[in-house]
C-alpha cells in the first residue's frame, strides 16, 4: 500500500504552501501532489505616511503600523491570505495607479519573488524527507513560474506529463481548464482541452492502472457546483443558487479512460467525493484565504484505490 497526499487552489497563502510541504511527513504520505493554482491573485500596499509610520487597509479594514514587529507581522499576515504585501510611498501609489504596466511588472515581480522563498524553504525539508513534490500550475498561474518550477530539485512539474507513482501507478496531469467568466491565464474552449488531454494520455500504459490529476471538475458530478452568477458576475440570490461549471471533455475521457482515481480542483465551494462508475473522483475543495489547507489522503493498493480521508487543518 501506498499514500497520497493531494492539495490544491491555495492562491498565495503562505501558511497553507507550508503546511502543504509538511503534510507528506505529517500524515506518512510518500507522494506530495498540488492541483495548482498556487500563486495569489493581488498586490496589498502598505502606505508609507512617514518615517516608521505606514498604514495599510487590508481585508476592509484600516491599520496603522507604528513599530517594525507590527510592520512585519502585517506583511506575514497579508502573506498567510494568500496577497502580495509591498511597502511605497504616496508617489508609488500614483505612479501605478496610473499605468497599467508597471501594475502587472509589479504583480509578476513580487510572484516570482515569492514564488522563489517558497520553492527554497521547501526544498530544504523535500531534501530531508525525501518525498516526491507534484505540482502543476493551474490557470490562475502565470506562465513565468514554470521556468522556476523547472529549476526546482526536489519539486517536479507535471504539466502534460506522465509520471509514474509508487506501486506502477501513472499520473497524468494538467491545470488547463474550459472557459471562466475571467478570462486566466490557462483556459481554452473545452473541445481544445479534450485534445490536449487525450495527447497526453495516449502516452498511457493500458496495462497499468492510472490517475487522473486535473485542475477543472468533471461536468455534473457535484465537484463542480458553483454560485450562479449574474451578467455582472456577482452571485444570484446571495449565493445560494449553484450551477455546474465543470469541464464536460473532463467526465467524457474519464468514462472512456476509467481512471482508477481522479483528483481535481478549481471550485473551491465543491468539497467532496464521488464515485463515478470505475473512478474516485475528489475535489478537496480550499479555504486559503483562512489559511486552512484542506487536503485528500488517499490509500493505493495494487490495481485498486483503497481508502481516502479528506483532511482539513
Amino acid at each position: 500500500m501506498a499514500k497520497i497526499f493531494f492539495a490544491t487552489d491555495i492562491h498565495g497563502s503562505e501558511k497553507c504552501w507550508k503546511k502543504f510541504i509538511n503534510a507528506g511527513s505529517f500524515y506518512g504520505a510518500e507522494v506530495l501532489i498540488h492541483g495548482g493554482d498556487m500563486t495569489g491573485k493581488a498586490i496589498v500596499p502598505i502606505i508609507e505616511e512617514k518615517k516608521g509610520l505606514y498604514r495599510c487597509e487590508f481585508l476592509e479594514q484600516q491599520h496603522t503600523l507604528s513599530t517594525s514587529e507590527e510592520l512585519q507581522n502585517m506583511k506575514q499576515s497579508i502573506k498567510d491570505r494568500g496577497y502580495y504585501p509591498v511597502v511605497m510611498d504616496h508617489d508609488r501609489i500614483k505612479e501605478l495607479e496610473q499605468d497599467e504596466d508597471k501594475r502587472e511588472e509589479l504583480f509578476v515581480r513580487e510572484t516570482l519573488n515569492t514564488l522563489t522563498n517558497w520553492i527554497e524553504w521547501a526544498e530544504e525539508r523535500l531534501k530531508k524527507t525525501k518525498i516526491p513534490c507534484y505540482v502543476c500550475p493551474a490557470n490562475d498561474d502565470i506562465f513565468e513560474i514554470d521556468e522556476l518550477l523547472h529549476q526546482a530539485e526536489y519539486i517536479q512539474i507535471v504539466e502534460g506529463k506522465v509520471v509514474e507513482l509508487p506501486l506502477g501507478y501513472q499520473m497524468v496531469s494538467t491545470g488547463w481548464s474550459n472557459p471562466t467568466p475571467w478570462n486566466t491565464h490557462r483556459e481554452c474552449p473545452d473541445e481544445e482541452l479534450e485534445e490536449k488531454l487525450k495527447a497526453i494520455l495516449t502516452r498511457l500504459d493500458p496495462a497499468k492502472p492510472s490517475i487522473f490529476n486535473i485542475h477543472p471538475p468533471p461536468y455534473g458530478l457535484g465537484l463542480d457546483d458553483a454560485p450562479e452568477l449574474d451578467e455582472n458576475l456577482k452571485p444570484r440570490y446571495a449565493g445560494r443558487s449553484l450551477v455546474p461549471v465543470g469541464s464536460k471533455a473532463v467526465r467524457k475521457l474519464i468514462e472512456e479512460y476509467k481512471p482508477g482515481l481522479g483528483l481535481f480542483g478549481h471550485i473551491h465551494e465543491a468539497k467532496g467525493a464521488v464515485r463515478h462508475k470505475k473512478t474516485l473522483c475528489i475535489n478537496p475543495g480550499s479555504n486559503y484565504e483562512q489559511g486552512i489547507l484542506l487536503g485528500a489522503l488517499v490509500h493505493l493498493e495494487k490495481n485498486k484505490v483503497g481508502e481516502y480521508l479528506l483532511t482539513s487543518g
